[in-house]
Parts: structure tokens; C-alpha cells; sequence
């Protein structure tokens, strides 16, 4: 997520590392060092790559519903697109628990998901002469292309689009939207991990041997927790300034500066942001995380931070009730509930800043 200010207004074929099991009570059958390359390899093979290839599946079936929505203009076929959007936003804000490489490195993220939007800037784009072809789109600025413009053309302010609102323009910058998403952000940064010159999650599997980027493991296992990775999105999402997702229009009572306001989405967004941090520590499809490397030297550290995301986690469904409030309206009559999990993201921050990186300075030392 980029986040800006307006002044007006697999294919993945590497085969899995050996795992032995660990033990629960702050021991280990195998090495440290053994414990380092399962968590190094679980996170390229069972974490990194089959989120970013979900994202490239869900980015296709937004991007066959906008298709089908162009065809047949049907309230049912653009209820389908939203839903397809609503998909492929799980996905993507649970991805942002690994901000590193590519994704920042070559724009991937803010050329995607540059947000608030001003939706008057939208329409005057769109009575413009522009003819919003795919190459057009792709050299708009960001705060016009990607996932938030998207979500304005098919759910509208207030989420009360309809089929029959979306004229031939309408649809031309819909369609062409929806391929440079797929075809000049999803893909490649799928593309960027697998493929030649880039090939990340080689130089993640290298750490320590070999590798440009990570000439230690130390290195790679300090970005992943550092301000690229976990405690950088808990300071994204819950920071407490202008910059906070949470914190700015919950702190000036302004709905459209929250991250997805079209689709009232941006709750749900919030707490994938933390899920996806969940998922880095914690393991993911069967894989080893970094709570293996903490609960081979320290289960007290392990208990600490496990609670911690935990409760983060489930903090959100504090602010939305039992009525799936959103956030657009939290801001208002959640207001205790919403600065309790912003108080709860600082202190999780907190933790992985100090404690957790600590505890990888002082053990992983190859």
C-alpha cells in the first residue's frame, strides 16, 4: 500500500526443505542452523510464492468478470465482479505482511494500491478526451490506476453502483484498468520471484550463501520482521499519525480517508494486513515460520508474540460487531473499540521491533 496526500482536496517448482519436527517446550531434534534453512525455504515454497500465485488466480478472475461485465452489462454480472474484487483484496492485503523486494523495489505496490482516491478526479478523467486504452492507464498517475479505481467504477460512492451506470467510458476505463493490474503488476510480480534477472526467492533460498541480496540470514530474517515486513505493516496499519490507516480518518472523522471506501471494505483490509502477518510468523500450508526459530531458544518470546497477534487479530471484530459494521461508519460510534486495536497493533509493533529482533541479532548468527 502507498498511501498519498491530495492538495486539492507456479509455476514454483523448488522442492521443499527436509523437516524434522521440533519440539514445543523450547527445544529442538534438529539443529538451529537446520531449523534457519526450514523456515528460509518454507517461507519462499509454502508463504511467498502461493500467495503471490493466488493473486495472479484471483487477478484473472476479476479480470474474465470485468471481460463478461463489458459483455453482458447485467447488475448480476457486476455483483460477480465485485465479489471477484472483494477476493483478490484478501489475497493482496494479506501479501502486504511481506512488503519486501520486488513489490517495493519496482513499484508493483504503490502502482497498485496508491490510495485515499479522490473519486472527483476519476470523473473528470473520465469526461476528459483520454481514450483510457490499457497503454493510457499505465501512464496515469497511481492515485489513478489499480485497485481503488477499480472498486470506484464497480461499487460507486456509497457502494451504490449499478450495472446500468456503467457507460461505454465507464467500461473502456474499467477493462483497461483491470488488464494493467494482471498484466503490468500481478503477473510480473509473480514473475520477479521465479523468473530471470530478478528471481527473489533464489536469493532469499541463498541467504547466507551466496546471495546479493542477503549476504546473511540474519539479513533476511531482520528485513522480513523489520519495516518491510511485520512490524512495518503494523506500523502501516496502525500508526498513530496522518500516515495511519486507521488512525487518520478515524482521528479527523473523514470517511473518505479510509483505505477502501467504495466497497466499505477497508476493515477487512485492515485485518488481512495483520492476518498476512500472522500467516509469516505462524507458518503457512504446512510450512515452518519464524515461531520455529523462537520456540527452539524461547517459548516465553514464542507465548508473547503469538498472543499478541492473536488479540490484534481479533480486535477488528470489536470494531465491526456482530452487524459487520464498517469502518466508514466505525469511525464514528466504534471509536474506543477502534483506538483499543490501535493500541494493540503499537504494542505487537513493539514487540517484533525490539524482542523479536533481538532474539534474531543474538541467535541466528550465520
Amino acid at each position: 500500500m502507498r498511501r498519498i496526500f491530495f492538495s486539492s482536496a507456479i509455476l514454483y517448482t523448488l522442492a521443499l526443505g527436509a523437516c524434522s519436527k521440533s519440539s514445543n517446550s523450547g527445544g529442538s531434534t534438529e539443529s538451529f542452523t537446520s531449523t534457519e534453512s526450514d523456515v528460509i525455504t518454507a517461507f519462499v515454497n509454502t508463504t511467498g510464492l502461493p500467495q503471490y500465485d493466488s493473486l495472479v488466480v484471483t487477478g484473472k478472475a476479476l479480470n474474465a468478470a470485468i471481460t463478461t461485465l463489458n459483455t453482458t452489462n447485467t447488475d448480476a454480472n457486476l455483483a460477480v465482479a465485485q465479489a471477484a474484487w472483494r477476493s483478490m483484496r484478501t489475497v493482496w492485503e494479506r501479501c502486504e505482511g511481506f512488503l519486501i523486494g520486488p513489490v517495493e523495489a519496482y513499484d508493483y505496490d504503490p502502482n497498485s494500491d496508491t490510495w485515499p482516491t479522490d473519486y472527483h478526479q476519476m470523473d473528470s478523467l473520465l469526461a476528459s478526451t483520454n481514450t483510457l486504452t490499457v497503454t493510457d492507464v499505465q501512464n496515469l498517475p497511481q492515485t489513478l490506476r489499480g485497485y481503488h479505481p477499480i472498486e470506484y467504477l464497480i461499487f460507486g460512492v456509497g457502494g451504490t453502483r449499478t450495472a446500468s451506470q456503467l457507460d461505454t467510458k465507464k467500461m473502456q476505463y474499467l477493462v483497461s484498468l483491470s488488464a494493467d493490474l494482471l498484466n503490468n503488476d500481478v503477473e510480473p510480480l509473480l514473475n520477479s520471484w521465479i523468473s530471470a534477472p530478478v528471481n527473489y526467492s533464489q536469493s532469499i533460498l541463498t541467504s547466507g550463501k551466496g546471495s546479493a541480496v542477503y549476504t546473511t540470514r540474519q539479513a533476511f530474517f531482520l528485513d522480513i520482521v523489520g519495516d518491510n515486513g511485520m512490524a512495518g505493516i503494523c506500523n502501516e496499519v496502525g500508526e498513530q499519525d496522518q500516515d495511519g490507516k486507521m488512525y487518520n480518518p478515524y482521528i479527523t472523522k473523514d470517511s473518505s480517508l479510509t483505505e477502501s471506501p467504495y466497497s466499505g471494505n477497508s476493515l477487512i483490509d485492515f485485518k488481512n494486513n495483520i492476518i498476512g502477518l500472522q500467516q509469516v510468523y505462524m507458518g503457512l500450508n504446512g510450512g515452518k515460520g519464524l515461531k520455529d526459530l523462537v520456540v527452539a531458544k524461547n517459548t516465553s518470546l514464542d507465548n508473547q508474540i503469538q498472543t499478541a497477534i492473536t488479540s490484534a487479530v481479533n480486535s477488528f471484530d470489536n470494531i465491526s460487531g456482530s452487524n459487520n459494521e464498517r469502518y466508514e461508519e466505525a469511525i464514528f460510534d466504534k471509536r474506543t473499540q477502534i483506538l483499543q486495536t490501535i493500541t494493540q497493533l503499537n504494542a505487537l509493533q513493539s514487540l517484533l521491533e525490539n524482542d523479536l529482533t533481538t532474539f534474531i541479532k543474538t541467535y541466528v548468527q550465520d
